[in-house]
């Protein structure tokens, strides 16, 4: 039985490490050239890869710990697992929503401050400055509807908000699980124009960095409170500051602190804890897990954010898969060696992200020397970046 070796950063849940399985050897003798890494907040940028290093798992959906390019251009797969801990984000928002309307934390901080034995007396005299709002009724916009997002614009609906969604790649999987109560808009103006409680649930991209700048402040009106959970940099904090100066937002709640938010006031800044229960933290580890264990056993690729997903059963002796630059007629020239090689192609699959692609090469060929030659006819050739062969149980 094939063995595979996988390293581990941070502390991932060791019941979510036993879907490796037993062909898995975790953080032992060759940890420090691995076949893949299950990683969790590691910063990844600025370390040099091991050779034979295969795949990086994310247990959780943000991968900017990790260097995408430099791994795509080594043929290194990275895969998250989206949507794993997307009920711990979504109860961690609605919790923020209702804690922003009512304003409980600095009550509680008032409460404290209290004393002598006429504290009920003052606890009456002075709760009005707490009285807060209710949710029920106001205007609720979400920004990005994945996983997260979707089920944070149901349990909105649900409380009896008036919901907003904004997502212009939205799934279909991921729509068809969205209420049909949930108001879609084309332009994210309409979110910063109309609604009371804005979340945001995007991946950090040039195109999304600073969503929330000073353009956006001067289109809402007053007293919004803004809820992120996504990323640090979707807030430009400048611009943030004087929003909060003129009344145009009421509370700022983040999950990302950096020392210029700390101690600021209508500024909320939690640990970046949204997604670190216990259950969200077992259930990333399991599908690390599985994504590592299926990629590594069958070549299939489920959940990668620098590969496309393939799949494809596996019936023949031998599978080749072939990470290669995405370059014109390069299926047919696999497909010419295969064929002066003397052997029989039972199945074939392609598929292309960017400037690379993967490619699934199912043999009918019994005699493995010979599969092993052609692999290593292809691991020369030109634009192939990385060739492994799998052998079926």
């Amino acid at each position: 039985m094939t063995t595979f070796s996988v390293k581990t950063y941070n502390n991932i849940n060791k019941i979510g490490l036993r879907e490796l399985g037993n062909a898995f050897q975790i953080d032992g003798d060759h940890k420090e050239n691995p076949d893949a890494y299950i990683v969790r907040s590691e910063n990844l940028h600025g370390t040099e890869f091991p050779e034979n290093l295969k795949a990086i798992a994310r247990a959780g959906a943000g991968t900017n710990n990790i260097p995408i390019e430099e791994a795509t251009d080594k043929g290194i797969v990275v895969f998250n697992t989206p949507g794993a801990n997307a009920n711990a984000v979504k109860e961690a928002v609605i919790a923020s929503t209702l804690l922003s309307a009512r304003d409980y934390i600095a009550a509680n901080e008032w409460v404290n401050t209290l004393t002598g034995e006429d504290v009920p007396k003052q606890v009456e005299a002075g709760k009005k400055q707490f009285a807060g709002s209710e949710i029920t009724g106001k205007n609720f916009g979400v920004i990005g509807l994945g996983a997260i997002g979707a089920r944070i614009a149901n349990d909105a609906y649900r409380l009896g908000m008036h919901v907003y969604g904004y997502d212009p790649y939205v799934s279909i999987e991921t729509a068809w699980n969205i209420s049909s109560h949930v108001r879609r808009v084309n332009d994210i103006k309409d979110i910063f124009r109309n609604c009371d409680y804005i979340t945001i649930h995007v991946p950090l991209t040039e195109e999304t960095k600073a969503t929330f700048n000073r353009e956006a402040f001067d289109v809402m009106g007053k007293d919004v409170t803004i809820i992120n959970f996504a990323r640090g940099e979707l807030m430009d904090n400048e611009a943030l500051f004087d929003a909060i100066e003129t009344g145009v937002v009421k509370r700022y709640i983040t999950d990302f602190g950096t020392e210029e938010l700390l101690n600021k006031e209508k500024i909320t800044v939690l640990p970046h804890v949204g997604g670190s229960t216990e259950e969200a933290e077992l259930n990333c580890a399991i599908m690390a897990g599985q994504t590592i264990r299926r990629f590594m056993e069958t070549g299939e690729i489920i959940n990668s954010v620098n590969f496309p997903n393939v799949k494809q059963a596996m019936t023949s002796p031998f599978r080749i898969t072939l990470i290669n630059n995405n370059v014109p007629n390069i299926v047919a020239r696999i497909s010419t060696r295969v064929s002066e090689a003397g052997i029989n192609i039972s199945n074939i699959i392609n598929r292309s992200k960017d400037h690379h692609a993967y490619t699934l090469l199912d043999l009918e060929e019994s005699d493995e020397e010979k599969v092993r030659t052609l692999a290593a006819e292809f691991d020369s050739s030109e634009n192939i970046v990385r060739v492994r062969i799998i052998k079926k149980s």
